[in-house]
């Protein structure tokens, strides 16, 4: 049931989730289907209030729009001091509704890394089960792969003529070509698994809740702000919301999870008095548990905006999500797994510094590297107590010489392939930059282009030592009656985009939260 007005409300439900993201539709879509009366709040609107949405080439259209948190990346001077926009879906279904649609895993060892980092049972082996229920997979089910499940993953019917110069220019720099990028290993080049039917995107709110509608076990309330928790001594009870221009508060009988995201649920629980008693002193917040690993391992990905070529003659009509190919490769050998990514853009891509530097206009396309095995560790720091109050992101992007040297190789990798014979087919001439660079220049140019992959995570780490927040079964430590599912829990960042292991944290949530419930 949608409802967006407080008299509709009910004063308790089994299950209360805040925010109806990526993890949170998963959770309250998953509960609802078990049988227990779940309440989903979301501070946006419903998703089909954006059109543009669905469409599934639109998607870069929404970013900075009135479906986005707007938040960004503080300036500092490793990324000459600008500010870096981190797009976050304030809309029904966050930022599964606004995303590019990618669906990569990474690597199996990124999850046996979890286990070895203190979350227990969350190897390869135990979480690939929650990876394939909620796989609708095109090539259907596998050892690997699922099939039938809630979210529909293809690849490209008709790949963009650049995504196919990705994969013919990869064979020609002697990397392998992959039939499935999340398959047993990903280092090469693949077309890109995509949450999306056809040219229509495939968010979880269209696997998970929309197919529920009608059910009277789902609510699903929009326009509504998580302000706190509601606290009876170290146990959650409910949740305080800000609707209609007052406030209201829902009970739980058995459980809150939080699904706000790795900005949002860290930020919601320093309000409601859980955090560093030192940081909850600066803003004058009473301390009700201490928790200080909150808002400490901020972790993201590191992007180049961009790597732009011009081509001979117009390429054609955007399709799929404007991309459809990637690569994944090693920056050194002796790596567990490839720790440079890149995609293929159908047009250019290159923030106001890099673009004012050459002429994009025209047949122009893109190959963006990023850095999947940053090294970088960073911080969200909670700047006031108000439920609107700014908050400070720093991820520390190109902190790290071991980040920049291997940054650096990528962009004489992505030159390489304007070299091979499928983009010299295209008449492909590189633009930004348009020679290979010397090692200052490479320092100026990664410094000017550096952006996100928008892989926020990491900030109420799992795991059993001081600094975690979470256990390996997401209940918050020390408080009982409140989960964590969404990217926040994980305590490394995954070598790949963060999207599937969102669902697969929130399918595993929900069977934690059924079991315990009875």
């Amino acid at each position: 049931m949608l409802c967006d007005a407080a008299d509709t409300l009910e004063t308790a439900y089994d299950v209360i989730v805040a925010g109806a993201g990526t993890g949170g539709c998963v959770v309250a879509g998953r509960l609802a289907q078990a049988g227990l009366s779940v309440l989903l709040v979301e501070a946006g609107p419903p998703d089909t209030a954006e059109p543009a949405i669905a469409d599934a080439g639109a998607w870069v259209g929404l970013l900075g729009g009135p479906c986005d948190w707007g938040y960004a990346y503080a300036p500092s001077p490793a990324v000459a001091d600008r500010a870096i926009a981190i797009p976050r879906g304030r809309v029904l279904g966050g930022s599964s509704s606004i995303n590019a649609m990618l669906w990569n895993r990474g690597h199996p060892s990124d999850y046996d890394g979890w286990a070895a980092a203190g979350a227990t049972g969350w190897d390869f082996a135990a979480v690939l089960p929650y990876f394939k229920r909620a796989e609708d997979w095109e090539g259907g089910e596998t050892p690997l792969r699922g099939a039938g499940g809630p979210l529909r993953i293809e690849t490209s019917a008709d790949p963009h003529p650049v995504a196919a110069a990705l994969l013919a220019g990869a064979t020609e720099l002697g990397m392998p070509i992959l039939a499935d990028a999340n398959g047993p290993d990903n280092a090469g080049a693949a077309l890109a698994n995509l949450n999306k039917r056809g040219a229509r995107r495939w968010s979880v709110v269209d696997g998970y809740v929309r197919p529920l509608a009608g059910d009277p076990n789902l609510t699903v309330l929009t326009g509504a702000t998580a302000l706190g928790l509601l606290l009876a001594g170290t146990a959650c009870t409910g949740l305080r919301l800000g609707l209609d221009g007052g406030i209201r508060e829902v009970r739980a009988r058995h459980e809150v999870v939080l699904a706000l995201g790795a900005i949002g649920t860290p930020a919601l629980l320093m309000r409601s008095g859980i955090g560093d008693p030192a940081d909850l002193a600066r803003l004058g917040i009473a301390t009700r548990h201490a928790l200080p690993g909150i808002g400490r391992n901020l972790q993201d990905h590191p992007l180049l905006m961009g790597i732009n070529f011009s081509a001979r003659a117009p390429l054609g009509p955007v399709r799929d999500n404007g991309g459809g190919a990637q690569l994944n490769w090693r920056s050194r050998a002796g790596l567990r797994a490839p720790d440079l990514h890149a995609f293929v853009v159908q047009g250019s891509h290159a923030g106001p510094e890099i673009a004012a530097t050459a002429d994009l206009s025209g047949p122009v396309f893109a190959v963006s590297p990023g850095l999947m095995g940053s090294t970088g560790i960073g911080s969200l720091r909670l700047e006031s107590a108000e439920p609107d109050g700014a908050v400070t992101l720093r991820p520390n992007f190109l902190t790290e010489p071991a980040d920049r040297a291997a940054l650096a190789g990528a962009i004489d990798t992505i030159l390489a392939l304007a070299e091979t014979a499928a983009f010299r087919d295209l008449g492909a001439v590189p633009l930004t930059p348009a020679r290979r660079l010397r090692p200052a220049e490479a320092e100026a140019f990664l410094a000017r282009a550096c952006s996100t992959f928008f892989h926020t995570c990491g900030t109420c780490a799992m795991g059993t030592g001081p600094a975690a927040v979470v256990d390996p079964a997401l209940n918050l430590h020390g408080v009982a009656g409140l989960r964590i599912a969404d990217a926040s829990v994980m305590p490394t960042i995954p070598t790949g985009n963060t999207q599937a292991a969102v669902v697969m944290i929130a399918e595993r949530a929900a069977a934690f939260v059924r079991d315990a419930a009875g």
